[in-house]
């Protein structure tokens, strides 16, 4: 199970005494996965020392911003994670929509960063991983290869971004200023739904044992970090929203599938809150829904195939939105007839409108599809829904041109921002969603034999493990075992407070 991310002892001593010597030199501290779920056990020498960096530098210190507790200014701990309240007004229904803003994570303005963390970090400190003679490749159709590449570069590794051509153009721009070399920059065919290319890709890269493939998919880091850390943190937003709210119950958490990490959030949920999970995807490839497939513009959900990392039967409901109506949402947002149309015909807090700039389509993915799962479920004032903002509208502005002028000819205008609202607003509808029953959660799961078992090695029985939840919960005691081994390690670098 190496290749899964799944070791907590030290795996070759050589490169592990490498990587404390590199570390040492180079005075890196690690965090610990504790500290990243609770920013207030950060060392207050680190906390001092953090006061005047810049959350886009690459620094090491920066290690210690990567979690959900950021202010507006990216800089100061803020008390509460970062949310908006999504009122009535704007989303059509009762239930108040509540969205945590992951464009307060440091480097790359997403939490993808976060699970870049949690698979890169357990690797070095087990001497899985030699920075020094390695390349960590990344395998992304969106934030989670700059998050990599970020993390990569402020640990003194060389990381590789792999990621489809088709992607927006701010990706590229991002990356270009990050890479040590222009050719680690790898453009694979198609847009956000050929995952398989990616796979083929680093396929032949893996050829080569000077790479080792962080695939975000089958990277069971990548679900812990964000059992422990998003988790925790949604819970605390829920709390914050309750205690003005009275009462209030947390009916569902809503997650785009994408690696399938985020969602593993909804576990945490579920033990805690009793949340249902409920799993987006794009309407035109509707891959749990309906065992289909097609090509969409949500990007940073991925799809085709069902990752590894997925709990699927203990995921709830499953629902499916068009592209067309994140595109266009896009444009209502963050555009000035957009905003004037939010404003004043439909009376949305000016306040509420500026937080609409920290959406981008796949978060604007999961509102929509928090305002289906709303609809479906008939919920009501007292019942609330909570999801996430992976990322912001500034990694989108080139696609709200495409879309205007795929969409709307070349005009977006008050006419069409009345449209664009009434449509996929207030009128978006509880069809292309399924509560599943056993049998369905069994389809869904066993979709993924035919990526993981067929193509990617894994073997049946580590497969087929995945089916019952007392696998997960196991899981779930890596955690502790691998901050063991980053104080540790600190200890060894010298670095530890």
């Amino acid at each position: 199970m190496t290749r899964l991310g799944l070791e907590t002892e030290i795996v070759d001593r050589a490169v592990y005494a490498r990587t404390v010597e590199r570390f040492r030199e180079k005075r890196i501290l690690l965090p610990t996965f504790a500290e990243l779920a609770d920013p207030e056990r950060i060392p207050p020498a680190v906390t001092d020392a953090l006061a005047d960096l810049d959350p886009d530098e690459p620094h090491p210190l920066n290690l210690f911003r990567v979690h959900w507790r950021n202010g507006a200014d990216r800089k100061a701990l803020s008390e509460v994670p970062e949310h908006v309240v999504l009122p009535a007004e704007l989303t059509g229904v009762a239930a108040p929509i509540i969205v945590a803003l992951g464009d307060r994570f440091p480097l790359i303005r997403a939490h993808k960063v976060l699970a870049a963390y949690g698979c890169l970090a357990p690797r070095l400190v087990t001497g899985q991983f030699d920075p020094a003679r390695q390349r960590a490749i990344w395998p992304s159709t969106g934030n989670y290869c700059r998050g990599g590449v970020a993390i990569s570069r402020i640990m003194d590794c060389r990381g590789v971004a792999v990621l489809p051509g088709g992607m927006s153009a701010e990706r590229f721009s991002w990356l270009a200023s990050w890479v040590r070399d222009p050719g680690d920059v790898i453009r694979t065919p198609g847009r956000e739904s050929n995952v398989k290319e990616i796979y083929d890709r680093c396929a032949e890269l893996e050829q080569d044992e000077r790479n080792v493939i962080f695939n975000q998919f089958c990277e069971f880091g990548n679900h812990l970090v964000h059992y422990l850390c998003t988790g925790k943190a949604l819970e605390e937003v829920f709390r914050a929203v309750e205690s003005a709210r009275p009462g209030l119950e947390l009916a569902a958490f809503v997650s785009a599938t994408g690696s399938a990490g985020t969602i593993a959030a909804g576990d945490y949920l579920k033990e805690r809150c009793g949340a249902r999970i409920v799993a987006a995807e794009a309407l035109e490839c509707p891959t749990m829904l309906m065992n289909g497939f097609g090509e969409h513009n949500i990007q940073g959900i991925g799809d085709k195939h069902i990752p590894l990392i997925h709990n699927v039967t203990n995921t709830d409901i499953v629902t499916a939105i068009s592209d067309r109506g994140t595109d266009a949402l896009n444009a209502l947002f963050n555009t000035d007839a957009g905003r004037e149309h939010l404003l004043r015909e439909r009376g949305i807090d000016g306040r509420v409108i500026e937080c609409l700039a920290h959406f981008g389509l796949s978060s604007i993915c999961n509102v929509l599809a928090a305002i289906k799962t709303a609809k479906r479920l008939k919920l009501g004032a007292g019942q609330a829904i909570i999801t996430v903002a992976t990322d912001g509208a500034d990694l989108y502005a080139s696609e709200i041109k495409k879309a205007i002028d795929g969409q709307f000819r070349g005009r977006f205008g008050q006419q069409e921002a009345a449209r664009v609202f009434e449509e996929h607003l207030f009128g978006q509808g509880a069809e292309h969603l399924m509560v599943l029953d056993l049998i369905d959660r069994d389809r869904v799961f066993n979709l993924g034999y035919f990526t993981w078992v067929e193509q990617q090695g894994v073997t049946l029985a580590e497969f087929e493990a995945r089916r019952g939840q007392g696998f997960w919960r196991g899981l779930r005691e890596l955690i502790p075992r691998w901050d063991e081994r980053i104080r540790a390690f600190n200890r060894e670098t010298g670095m530890a407070p």
